[in-house]
């Protein structure tokens, strides 16, 4: 078995950085999902895509690897350069620009 452990990015709808501190670990597909014939829905007999665990550092979830014998492949992350801004910026003197409503 093959899986995956990174940290996840932060959601397109929220401002803060919550649920982007743990590490993930998520096992790859071993069989392609295929519709159902009566429903349409997309299904696969492979359960294992559907768990994901949580770890605090990315040692344990490494070790958690180990130990069960998977293989996996690491994804750092990519910190986000956060540059700080002030609202009475808009109003500086030297500006560059014209400011107008």
């Amino acid at each position: 078995m093959h899986v995956r452990i990174y940290r996840p990015s932060k959601t397109a709808t929220q401002s803060g950085t919550g649920n982007t501190q743990r590490w993930l670990l998520e096992y790859a597909p071993s069989e392609p999902s295929r519709p159902d014939p009566l429903m349409g829905w997309t299904s696969s007999g492979d359960t294992r895509t559907q768990l994901r665990l949580y770890f605090e550092t990315e040692a344990e979830a490494v070790a958690y690897a180990r130990k069960n014998g998977l293989s996996y492949e690491l994804v750092e992350p990519q910190e986000r350069a956060v540059r700080p801004k002030a609202y009475a910026d808009n109003f500086r003197y030297d500006r560059i620009g014209r400011w107008t409503h």
